[in-house]
């Protein structure tokens, strides 16, 4: 049996599938483009949302969703924020199992936190970082990327006052939102990024250590890329360094997902621990898609991308 994508089954039975869906960034708003000129379909992009779950659905496996961030785009109207979430959050909803949601940027420039953590049913609503365990040998651990950040918080929040710091520090222009001047690595000190606090990242290396221990393999999810090989400078991690710096004290994690950076990645890190960077559904012309599923087995996941979303082996090393 061959697969969409040029993939070919192992003939082996996955231990379970999830969904997977990235930068729905939904607005009742004409097309635009990208601040690099990409065009954006703003109103097809609940559509994609539509079709994911129809197949998600049709497939009958599918043990859960991860929606990996982005859901409304920072172009809504801010009268009309709070009913395009409940819009696109009702159209998850019409999958028939559990979806996982993350926190990305455009859903903080349209409501607070406090707002945003009850409607998309996070597990704990004081916090937006969590993990769970689908079966006994595998764990998946969501991040907050904006823990420390200039949007979400109220403003004078010590994340909020840390991250304005941290951008008045790194990144000398009056837009904070651009990178001129700023070389290489240092591009990612932008306001629509942001970091994980110190507090997220004892909690990561806790959850690492007891994952160890119960011998679990770890899908690390965050909206932000945690590494520069799969994605743009200008679409990391404040301190993805720090984060990464925990992941690879432990052998648990196997593979790192992402969203924000739209154009998609893949790239096997040093230490063997892929990091796949999902394609958004938001740039999808009408009569195009960008979502898929992933087969997760023993020793690898298995992307099965649909039409924009690239298909994608992820095998573990060790």
């Amino acid at each position: 049996m061959s697969y969409p994508n040029g993939l070919v089954s192992q003939g082996k039975q996955p231990l379970f599938s999830f969904g997977v869906i990235t930068d729905v960034q939904y607005a009742d708003i004409p097309d635009g483009r990208s601040f690099l000129g990409v065009p954006r379909y703003y109103r097809n992009s609940i559509l994609v949302l539509r079709k994911a779950v129809q197949h998600w659905n049709n497939h009958q496996n599918i043990s859960f969703s991860l929606n990996l961030g982005d859901i409304v785009d920072g172009f809504c109207p801010k009268g009309q924020s709070l009913e395009a979430v409940k819009k696109v959050i009702e159209e998850f909803d019409k999958f028939n199992g559990r979806v996982y949601h993350m926190i990305g940027n455009h859903c903080l420039y349209n409501l607070p936190r406090s707002k945003l953590l009850p409607l998309m049913t996070f597990p704990n609503v004081d916090r937006a970082y969590y993990d769970f365990s689908p079966i006994p040998e595998y764990r998946f651990v969501v991040l907050d990327g904006y823990d420390i950040s200039a949007i979400g918080w109220p403003h004078d929040h010590p994340h909020t006052i840390d991250a304005v710091n941290l951008l008045n520090e790194k990144n000398p222009n009056l837009e904070k939102n651009s990178p001129d001047g700023l070389v290489d690595l240092e591009r990612r000190f932008l306001k629509f990024n942001g970091g994980v606090g110190k507090e997220q990242l004892k909690w990561l290396d806790k959850t690492l250590e007891d994952a160890t221990k119960s011998n679990q393999k770890v899908v690390v999810c965050c909206h932000i890329p945690l590494d520069p090989g799969a994605s743009s400078k200008q679409a990391l991690l404040w301190n993805y360094d720090e984060v990464m710096d925990v992941i690879h004290r432990y052998d648990c994690v196997k593979v790192c997902l992402a969203g924000h950076a739209h154009k998609g990645g893949h790239f096997l890190d040093s230490c063997g621990v892929h990091h796949r960077v999902l394609e958004a559904a938001l740039e999808c012309p009408p009569g195009t898609n960008a979502f898929g599923y992933i087969d997760v087995y023993e020793d690898r996941l298995s992307l099965i991308g649909t039409d924009r979303m690239a298909s994608s082996e992820m095998v573990f090393n060790h």
